[in-house]
């Protein structure tokens, strides 16, 4: 038999050894824990780089897609101006520049855009490079109309960009909003060049034109009611109507009064139809 000190003893030792494995159990417990919060945090912070450095990335490449828009917008606008040089005696010679001015803009300007946005970026980046899709979208269908007397189609200019585009990736295609919207451009610029070939006296180009306008502002309002983002292009119609109105009084008004009319032209008299002042109600 073992006596009381003894049994104190071995009670003492029995309750350290418990103790000490206590401690070395919680130990390697929090070993554990400390090696999977540093793994988890390590993840993170891989993670949150990867889409810092995405984001950067994306934002360079906004800017750099914003520049091109612009460019092509600019030099857009050139090639509409060139248009508007057109007269009777000039036609051919105003059109074959203004149709290389515009190969120029393809191939100098709108290149840059599709090298940046192929893939789905062109989704992303909308609203960066629309303002520069939709002039390029007027200038190209004002040169067709003043050369074939008919409108380019989407699907039209779509092919001419198929070339610049790698084939292995999505290329970039012009949307049917920013194709719209630059249509709606379109009616403002007919409207000047209307104007202007009834001061030259072509009163027949004129009113091709004015039934052009028409049919797209006709077309139109059955199509923009309809649309899931058209607050831009309800904002035009109001302007492309207007365009409408100026073509339609300044046909009719030298129509009906003609040799009254014909020492205005180009005049800045309140009641010239040439500053778009309706003489008559339609």
């Amino acid at each position: 038999m073992y006596s009381f000190s003894a049994l104190h003893r071995i009670s003492l030792m029995a309750s350290k050894s418990q103790r000490l494995h206590q401690i070395a159990g919680s130990n390697l417990q929090g070993s554990t824990k400390r090696a999977r919060t540093m793994t988890t945090n390590s993840s993170m912070k891989d993670a949150f780089a990867k889409y810092a450095e995405y984001l950067n990335d994306l934002n360079d490449k906004r800017e750099r897609v914003v520049k091109a828009s612009r460019d092509v917008t600019m030099n857009s606008k050139k090639v509409i101006f060139q248009v508007h040089r057109m007269s009777k005696y000039n036609k051919e010679e105003v059109l074959e520049k203004a149709e290389k001015d515009l190969a120029a803009v393809t191939d100098h300007h709108v290149s840059r855009l599709v090298k940046e946005l192929q893939g789905t970026d062109f989704w992303k980046l909308r609203r960066a490079y629309s303002p520069g899709i939709q002039e390029y979208v007027e200038a190209a269908t004002f040169c067709n109309f003043c050369k074939n007397g008919s409108l380019l189609k989407l699907d039209e200019i779509n092919s001419t960009l198929l070339p610049l585009s790698d084939p292995s990736l999505e290329p970039l295609q012009i949307n049917i909003l920013d194709y719209l919207l630059g249509l709606a451009d379109l009616t403002g610029e007919l409207m000047r060049l209307a104007i202007g070939r009834i001061s030259d006296g072509e009163l027949e180009f004129a009113e091709k034109i004015c039934r052009f306008v028409r049919d797209i502002y006709r077309d139109l309002t059955l199509v923009v009611p309809i649309m899931d983002d058209s607050y831009d292009m309800k904002t035009k119609m109001d302007t492309m109507l207007q365009s409408v109105m100026k073509i339609e009084n300044a046909c009719f008004s030298v129509h009906v009064r003609g040799s009254e009319y014909i020492p205005l032209l180009g005049s800045n008299d309140p009641s010239s139809f040439l500053v778009g002042l309706p003489d008559i109600e339609l």
